[in-house]
């Protein structure tokens, strides 16, 4: 069993030129992070990793360019800055990858910081609602701090350590960060419900956060017997299965249960997961690979984009050349949801920005990231409708994209395809 310290004890551990792996999403163990932080003047180019964080990343601050440098999984909006101005990097990766990343020693963890709940009757803590990063560090990171937290739920599946594996353990009680989404609004219930009659009965769900998932979820309750097997959830997801519609009656992997790699929403969600045997939170090299999604029956994957071109090419991690978010799971589900039998691969997204700018587009931006490729790509639905895209030409692609493009942008778009297609 670890020792215990303060947080200001506790970090003095880490040393010039590790690489230190933060719990990410919700799991920020903020106290450690910032005792970190107050040691930057005696720390030099100490390699911070991880996906999405919550909350402020103080170590991304340009004051503290010498002490850290920050080298993530996805772009979150708090290291945006950094990653933009050359403070920081970008790691595109699948995020069914990463844990593969710290496993085989391609990036080998100095120093995990963790955020857990309190020990159970034999010892072990609970990862809780981040799985992602943190659970791999646990095998492989040369040392162990733990925030002991009892705000972090105690979540089943497969993300426990034990007090013998925590080297340092550090008492905290911070609260786990909240994300209230308001109601969605027009637009993304229009959308949501072209989404919906792509879900039939029996189906297996994949989808995020944010407004569109949320329509989406607000738009199911005549289906039946719906599973989850996802990379995150929030709490749209509860009132379905308080209702009876999500069950997981049909699902090949984890019948019965929600599977899912972390959790983000409101206090709702982290109360329904704590203790919580129907969930099962999974590592994310499992949840996310497509051998194990395809199994499934009828898996709809719903996910969004930046921009698309009328081919079908989907930028979701820049704007351009500006990293604005990650690869994150897009591709492992949209590839597995077309390997399952009756599966279907989403792509949802308004038609133009709250600019009135347009997101389809005859091409990409300059330096855009192609995250699901035209060949991988098969359903595109905005508030106007839905192309299916799979088994068609780039003509036949181009007609069905302006078809649920903006009424405001299509002229411009028939005249880009006309130029390019002679259509």
């Amino acid at each position: 069993m670890g020792v215990h310290k303060t947080a200001d004890e506790a970090v003095k551990l880490i040393k010039s030129n590790d690489r230190v792996l933060i719990h990410g999403v919700n799991a920020v163990p903020f106290q450690l992070v910032n005792a970190m932080v107050g040691r930057a003047s005696e720390l030099r180019n100490v390699e911070i990793v991880h996906i999405h964080t919550e909350g402020e990343a103080p170590y991304s601050k340009p004051e503290y360019s010498d002490s850290f440098h920050v080298n993530v999984f996805f772009v979150g909006s708090n290291v945006r800055k950094a990653v933009n101005e050359g403070r920081g990097d970008y790691i595109p990766v699948f995020l069914s990858e990463v844990p593969g990343l710290i496993r085989k020693d391609i990036l080998p963890i100095d120093v995990a910081l963790l955020n857990v709940s309190p020990p159970d009757k034999h010892g072990y803590c609970s990862l809780g609602v981040s799985l992602v990063g943190s659970l791999p560090a646990c095998e492989k990171a040369k040392l162990i701090i733990a925030q002991i937290n009892p705000n972090m739920p105690r979540t089943h599946g497969a993300g426990f350590i034990h007090l013998d594996e925590i080297d340092v353990m550090v008492e905290a009680d911070d609260p786990i960060p909240e994300q209230i989404l308001p109601d969605p609004n027009e637009t993304e219930m229009r959308i949501g419900r072209f989404c919906t009659e792509l879900v039939e009965d029996g189906a297996t769900l994949q989808m995020g956060i944010g407004a569109i998932p949320n329509a989406v979820l607000k738009s199911l309750g005549n289906h039946k017997n719906l599973g989850v097997h996802t990379e995150m959830f929030a709490d749209g997801v509860i009132d379905l299965v308080e209702k009876g519609v999500i069950n997981g009656r049909n699902k090949v992997k984890y019948p019965g249960k929600v599977v899912s790699g972390f959790v983000m929403g409101s206090k709702r969600v982290y109360d329904f997961v704590d203790d919580n045997p129907s969930v099962a939170m999974l590592d994310i090299a499992y949840v996310n690979d497509t051998r194990v999604i395809k199994q499934n029956p009828k898996v709809t994957a719903i996910n969004s984009a930046v921009e698309i071109d009328i081919t079908g090419q989907v930028c979701a991690d820049s704007i351009g050349t500006y990293h604005y978010s990650g690869v994150g799971g897009q591709m492992d589900f949209i590839r597995g949801a077309a390997k399952s039998p009756g599966g279907k691969p989403i792509i949802a997204l308004p038609s133009q920005t709250n600019k009135g700018i347009s997101r389809i587009v005859p091409f990409l931006k300059e330096g855009a990231g192609v995250v699901t490729t035209r060949a991988h790509v098969h359903y595109i639905v905005t508030e106007y409708g839905i192309a299916n895209l799979y088994g068609k030409n780039l003509g036949q692609r181009a007609k069905a994209m302006v078809e649920i493009a903006h009424p405001d942008h299509r002229e411009a778009l028939d005249k880009a395809v006309f130029e390019r297609f002679k259509i």
